[in-house]
């Protein structure tokens, strides 16, 4: 792996501090200490800290923050009107130790976002959160004031009144898959730009990319990875990942000024895909512990790249707080099931995968907008 400039600092989430005050410039950062700051607010005037990715669901029935009608949800993801029996799932929060973690105020999150871009970039999951912040926002935004537009795979929410969008940006690998010779598929592993031109500019940006990395031979994108002009036909998945996430990073300590541009790189969300991807299936409540707690190899060669970096990299820990929620994802309810069909729904494909909305996202993002 390169080597990189000896860096300056990394925000991590879990050392994520719960709320800020004296903020003395218009910088997204306070770039005061140098050195790891695993642990934030050694100076004893500085604030409480929070930990957000520690901690336990709660079932609270003031969830859940929106419901299955806002129309900017795919069919894949409205549960409840696939016709799925249950609606518990939607009723959990998540509670931190020793903290709290505000609940989503569209409002404020409108506010603090006013004339600004936040886009989300990465797979289908992200796809699922950016509808997920969509439907928190839009809400409050009366008809008419608010928009979607569409450009390829690539759309964007307006909030025409605060001048700010939502936008996705599909690019689930970062780095660039393009045909080559024979219309063989090959993914470069030190390429980014044709994917990166589009994240200039942008206020926040928030990363996704593991799922696609790991897919086996039968589902893979690419039949050859290329790194120079050396191509290789096999490459352990973890090594890829970490040569792709290494031109993600260098594109951005070159690129993004961390005085106007705040980046946040979410971990990878943990499938329930076990039996066949039957594991989902009917369940109706949070798994309460893991007898042995796993660290996947995604979020290990993660942490790796954003240590390298110079540029101040928030870690948007998720993957263990959802991998208690075995019951969230659509499972069979990926599609619109008539009440014969409810019978039989062992004849049909589970997504253990993507999470239902209302559901797991939605806390994501109250985690999102804590950290904005």
């Amino acid at each position: 792996m390169a080597n990189y400039p000896h860096f300056t600092f990394v925000f991590i989430i879990t050392s994520f501090i719960c709320f800020f005050h004296g903020k003395s410039s218009s910088s997204w950062l306070n770039n005061e200490d140098n050195g790891v700051i695993m642990v934030q607010g050694r100076r004893e005037d500085r604030p409480t800290r929070c930990d957000f990715s520690v901690g336990k669901w709660v079932y609270d029935q003031s969830y859940p923050l929106y419901d299955s009608n806002c129309p900017y949800l795919s069919t894949a993801v409205t549960c409840q009107r696939n016709g799925r029996p249950d609606s518990g799932y939607e009723k959990w929060k998540w509670k931190p130790n020793g903290c709290s973690l505000p609940r989503f105020d569209a409002l404020k999150f409108l506010g603090k976002m006013r004339r600004k871009r936040i886009m989300l970039v990465g797979d289908s999951i992200m796809r699922n959160q950016w509808e997920s912040l969509v439907c928190l926002v839009q809400g409050v935004i009366p008809t008419g004031h608010k928009k979607v537009t569409y450009n390829g795979l690539s759309m964007a929410f307006h909030a025409l009144d605060f001048e700010m969008s939502i936008e996705f940006s599909w690019a689930p690998l970062l780095v660039e898959l393009k045909k080559g010779p024979e219309n063989k598929r090959v993914l470069h592993l030190d390429l980014i730009e044709e994917n990166a031109r589009y994240w200039r500019g942008v206020d926040v940006l928030v990363f996704d990319s593991a799922h696609w990395w790991t897919h086996s031979d039968q589902w893979s994108s690419w039949d050859y990875y290329m790194e120079g002009k050396s191509l290789y036909k096999t490459m352990n998945p973890m090594i890829a990942y970490q040569k792709g996430l290494t031109t993600w990073a260098k594109w951005v300590d070159l690129n993004i000024d961390p005085r106007k541009t705040r980046v946040i790189f979410r971990s990878v969300s943990p499938r329930h895909n076990r039996q066949n991807g039957w594991r989902c299936y009917n369940q109706k409540t949070p798994l309460k512990f893991f007898s042995h707690p796993h660290v996947p190899e995604q979020v290990v060669v993660l942490k790796g790249v954003l240590k390298r970096m110079s540029f101040p990299v928030y870690l948007h820990d998720v993957t263990m707080m959802s991998a208690f929620r075995r019951d969230a994802h659509p499972s069979v309810y990926r599609r619109a099931l008539n009440q014969a069909q409810r019978q039989h729904p062992r004849e049909f494909s589970s997504d253990c995968s993507h999470w239902c909305l209302p559901g797991v996202p939605d806390i994501w993002n109250e985690m999102l907008s804590a950290m904005i």
